[in-house]
């Protein structure tokens, strides 16, 4: 019995040889990028290259953290409309999104049908007719069952279908936070869905209370696996959020902050027209 399993185990560590296996004299291309922000020089053999920094790659997760009250839900909206849109007038001539007609989908674990409606139609409006934007609400599904629920649709759509995955409330798909295996267990998922569907996953965690670490083993994962770490913050009664890099696998994007305008849309402030208002 022994050795039949260890015979099965030696025949599906061999399958995954090919996968894992990296090959030092195999030309690897960089990861194609989903979103950008800016721009940034580097130097090569051939002189000096300005290129789009990268938010977020195909193939990658990232996360947004922030206390409770800091317009996670607005920054989500600005970011996944610019997306949609390519680039729009809210995200300014810094946001570009590189979605080549690939499906959004959107899950919202924490508002009720009527505040998630309400943000998903305030994304819809800042990108514009763009299609392929599918919305959910999982507050009123088991915890247990909403990974299951998000891998479901994941999978029922055709390879390289999907460009972005959006989890608004990461904690809800744990009943602890603080669970290791489970916490574990939720990150992995994200690695194996964004690696495997070739999409970006961007996810949103709280803050620990008067701490700049998201919260509990959950968020410590999330900082040790994700190609960019996301900080917001808003001081109190201002409609001002800033928006800060705190980690990226890439060159970190530049700080820059969004406002909520006379319309209630987020919108980046810009350096040139800080006052702008559309």
């Amino acid at each position: 019995m022994f050795d039949d399993k260890k015979e099965e185990n030696r025949m599906y560590y061999e399958l995954l040889e090919d996968e894992v296996f990296v090959k030092l004299d195999e030309e690897i291309p960089l990861p194609p990028v989903a979103i950008t922000f800016g721009t940034h020089e580097y130097s090569t053999r051939k002189g000096s290259i300005i290129s789009d920094t990268p938010m977020a790659t195909y193939g990658n997760f990232s996360f947004v953290q922030a206390p409770p009250k800091s317009y996670k839900s607005y920054f989500v909206s600005l970011i996944t409309s610019v997306y949609l849109s390519g680039n729009n007038k809210w995200g300014g001539n810094s946001f570009k999104g590189n979605r080549d007609n690939k499906r959004v989908l959107h899950f919202d674990t924490e508002q009720g049908k009527w505040h998630c409606q309400r943000s998903f139609r305030r994304t819809a409006d800042m990108a514009g007719d763009c299609g392929k934007y599918e919305t959910y609400s999982l507050r009123t599904i088991p915890y247990i069952h909403r990974m299951g629920f998000i891998e479901h649709k994941m999978y029922e759509h055709e390879e390289n279908d999907i460009g972005l995955v959006i989890i608004d409330g990461l904690a809800d798909l744990v009943s602890d936070v603080n669970d290791i295996e489970q916490s574990n267990k939720c990150v992995q998922k994200l690695m194996e869905w964004s690696a495997n569907k070739n999409c970006h996953i961007l996810t949103v965690i709280h803050s620990n209370y008067g701490s700049d670490k998201p919260t509990g083993h959950l968020g410590s994962f999330c900082e040790k696996k994700a190609e960019t770490q996301i900080s917001l913050n808003r001081e109190e009664d201002s409609n001002i959020i800033q928006v800060k890099c705190k980690r990226s696998r890439n060159h970190s994007f530049e700080d820059f902050e969004f406002k909520i305008n006379n319309y209630g849309f987020p919108e980046v402030i810009s350096s040139e027209f800080p006052y702008l208002n559309y």
